[in-house]
């Protein structure tokens, strides 16, 4: 597999630190609100890094953080007038169930901040036995970087044309130069009961301190990949690196992963310019998290996306045609078993997929490699050339290639209980060989709007 790594600024081959093995991870929301698209791009991306290196034949351990603790979160529970977990949890909860939406895989861990706060705090205490980290007058304890050598390298920055050695004040914190940032901010009367004891007093950690504790935690001071948003480069991983790297002297990440901007119609999202969505929005309005997924993952995670109403509709209609298509190949397969190598148009739109997805994920040409796949199965059934064994195969290839993309197959909706009835009565029937009452029940479940297929398995139902 070849990535773009964002701190060489070159596409790279793949080499994990340990054989067969990948640490992932990737960067969660602050839980102070709902999830809005634009976040979601960057996770629906994310899953689909993690679905394309368990293609490649990778174990991968996923962590990914839940900010529950900054000046948002606080300030939402102060006004609210309830604890801080009080005001997170509802959305912590809201943000699962998108995920859900989503079909994004859960990763293997979930850390939230405010249950590692230790591991923070043991992190500045190495900044400071590093030399790396200073307490100004109020208590709170900043990242010098300027006595870190290695500041900078992730967004390439002119250190020569940052302001060192003059003392300012920023978001209420002394501190020594403009570019020095936070790792534990002293108590504030805004931050009511949010406060921890600290060998520097009561308060509370610095943003970047979190994710680079959490993850150190859980994947090791060195591990594979980092992923996040473009607008998370700089300062926050950044950030990241100087903390992790000042703390162990050793590499912290070895390949970093951005995603770009998601735009609505061309334009930022804004809530005074009426384009700002959150998924339960789109869900609000008709659209499944299928045709949102397929929308998210079209276009190249390294390139701004357009999120569109228009897209959403082509996204419906795309994946009706691959419904189609898929019902036409299980009828076509009939049970028949997958065997002996794929019709050479198979196993082509299936080469074609595997290379998209080790070339960056290049999710546009993997898709295109499904349609491809659906129009020459489409021209090979029409011309009656489409074999049993050559459907099975498609259809296997169409179920190697949704393990990355998560959007190809249907939607299994729930068997209501009259046509659940219905079935369990003409399967007794069939059973009696009582042909006549079997194919009556097989029309009054058509009639309810369901279709009933008999296999070797039994009988299948699905919605016509």
């Amino acid at each position: 597999m070849n990535f773009y790594n964002s701190l060489t600024r070159r596409q790279e081959a793949f080499q994990p630190l340990q054989p067969g093995k990948v640490g992932l991870y990737t960067c969660g929301p602050t839980v102070y609100n709902f999830a809005h698209i634009g976040n979601f791009r960057a996770y629906v991306f994310e899953d689909v890094l993690r679905r394309s290196l368990e293609f490649c034949g990778y174990q991968v351990v996923q962590v990914m953080n839940l900010t529950d603790v900054d000046d948002k979160t606080i300030r939402g529970a102060r006004e609210q007038g309830v604890s801080l977990d009080a005001f997170t949890r509802p959305f912590k909860n809201a943000f699962f169930d998108d995920l859900k939406t989503l079909g994004i895989k859960s990763a293997e861990h979930y850390p939230a901040a405010t249950d590692h706060i230790p591991e923070m705090i043991r992190l500045v205490e190495r900044l400071f036995e590093r030399g790396l980290a200073y307490r100004s007058d109020d208590g709170s304890v900043y990242f010098s970087v300027a006595k870190f050598d290695g500041y900078g390298k992730l967004a390439h920055l002119d250190r020569e044309g940052m302001r060192h050695g003059v003392r300012i004040a920023s978001d209420e914190y002394e501190k020594d130069a403009v570019g020095d940032f936070a790792v534990w901010k002293a108590w504030d009367e805004k931050d009511g009961g949010v406060a921890w004891d600290s060998p520097w007093g009561r308060g509370r950690p610095g943003w970047h301190i979190e994710c680079s504790a959490m993850s150190m935690k859980y994947l090791g001071e060195s591990f594979d990949i980092h992923t996040g948003g473009i607008d998370n480069l700089f300062p926050h991983h950044e950030n990241e690196i100087a903390q992790a790297e000042g703390a162990t002297g050793k590499p912290f990440v070895h390949t970093w992963l951005h995603c770009a901007h998601l735009r609505v119609n061309g334009e930022k999202m804004s809530k005074s310019l009426g384009n700002f969505f959150t998924l339960r929005d789109l869900l609000e309005k008709g659209y499944t998290g299928r045709e949102i997924r397929y929308v998210l993952i079209a276009g190249h995670y390294r390139q701004p996306l357009n999120f569109t109403f228009d897209a959403l509709s082509a996204a419906r209609s795309a994946l009706a045609r691959i419904d189609e298509f898929t019902r036409l190949l299980e009828d076509k397969a009939a049970g028949a078993a997958v065997r002996g190598e794929a019709p050479e148009w198979v196993a082509e739109m299936l080469d074609a997929f595997r290379a998209a997805v080790a070339d960056d994920l290049n999710m546009a040409e993997a898709l295109a490699a499904v349609h491809r796949l659906v129009g020459r199965g489409n021209k090979e059934a029409a011309e009656g050339a489409l074999a049993p064994a050559a459907a099975a195969q498609a259809l296997a290839a169409l179920g190697r290639m949704d393990a990355v993309l998560n959007v190809l197959a249907r939607p299994q909706a729930p068997v209501p209980a009259e046509v659940a009835a219905l079935a369990e009565e003409r399967a007794a029937a069939r059973k009696s060989r009582d042909w006549a009452a079997s194919d009556r029940l097989r029309n009054a479940i058509a009639d309810l709007g369901w279709a009933v297929k008999d296999t070797p398995e039994g009988q299948k139902l699905s919605l016509k």
